[in-house]
């Protein structure tokens, strides 16, 4: 049986293929905002991107989520706590089976209704992704809280209306309209920083995470149409009540004595 997030196959098991799973740099967190370092250096360095919105190419079902694969060329992410210039690879979102939960990071303990995460890697040191995943400096993750409400979040539904088209997993589709990954970002851009892992197996530790403050918001119906994505091929059978993604959202494990640190209040 493959990993996913089942009694049988969740995330307590994940160390038994990936051994990663049990290390010491691991993501997700809760972050309590006690424990939190103020940065000034973090200031004098201020975090930009850059994206184009005609890269966003396809939209997948790996079976797990649904991923917005991108042709990184023209983007980039730079400041704050990086050292090097980050390309845009893909963004995917975590979900859960109600909207009081579904995030992987949590704040003070509370849970939002799902996490964004758009995934850079490094490329003034890498020449592929799958290179820069394999070293500690070599991804850096965007993450964003998904708090539900009773509004449409517009560059999502672009999103939304495609995944009528990858209900089943392997199932992918070009994408014809541009998405802004820029409008999938919070007004308010303070965060949190620290050194983490990729939240998905392998569970490399390979990730410098910077989470958004502020959530953005998202409408019931849209996370209902995230929670009809089915883990399974259209070739596969199992029990109708266990083929929708419901679940795919890692908890929250210990900061140990990693520093998290905060750029701006909120």
């Amino acid at each position: 049986m493959s990993w996913g997030y089942t009694e049988f196959n969740g995330p307590h098991t994940w160390h038994e293929i990936f051994p990663d799973a049990l290390g010491p740099r691991q993501s997700p967190i809760d972050v309590v905002t006690s424990a939190v370092t103020s940065d000034t250096s973090l200031r004098s360095r201020p975090l930009a991107w850059r994206y184009v919105p005609d890269n966003c190419k396809a939209i997948a079902n790996p079976g797990y989520c649904w991923r917005l694969d991108v042709n990184g060329e023209g983007s980039e992410l730079v400041g704050g706590p990086l050292q090097a210039t980050y390309k845009l690879e893909q963004f995917h979102a975590h979900w859960g089976p109600t909207s009081d939960k579904g995030s992987e990071h949590t704040v003070d303990g509370k849970c939002y209704a799902g996490e964004l995460h758009l995934v850079h890697w490094n490329c003034d040191k890498y020449k592929t992704f799958g290179e820069a995943a394999g070293h500690p400096d070599g991804l850096a993750v965007l993450g964003v809280f998904l708090d539900a409400g009773p509004t449409d979040h517009p560059e999502l539904e672009k999103i939304v209306s495609l995944i009528p088209s990858i209900t089943h997993k392997g199932q992918t589709v070009t994408v014809s309209t541009p998405i802004d990954p820029t409008k999938l970002l919070p007004e308010n851009t303070h965060y949190w920083t620290y050194l983490g892992s990729l939240t998905t197996p392998p569970c490399t530790e390979s990730v410098t995470w910077i989470l958004f403050k502020e959530p953005i918001q998202i409408s019931e119906r849209q996370l209902k149409v995230f929670r009809s994505i089915k883990r399974i091929s259209p070739e596969e059978r199992c029990n109708a009540d266990e083929e929708n993604i419901v679940i795919n959202f890692r908890p929250p494990l210990p900061l140990g004595n990693r520093e998290l640190r905060e750029c701006g209040q909120i």
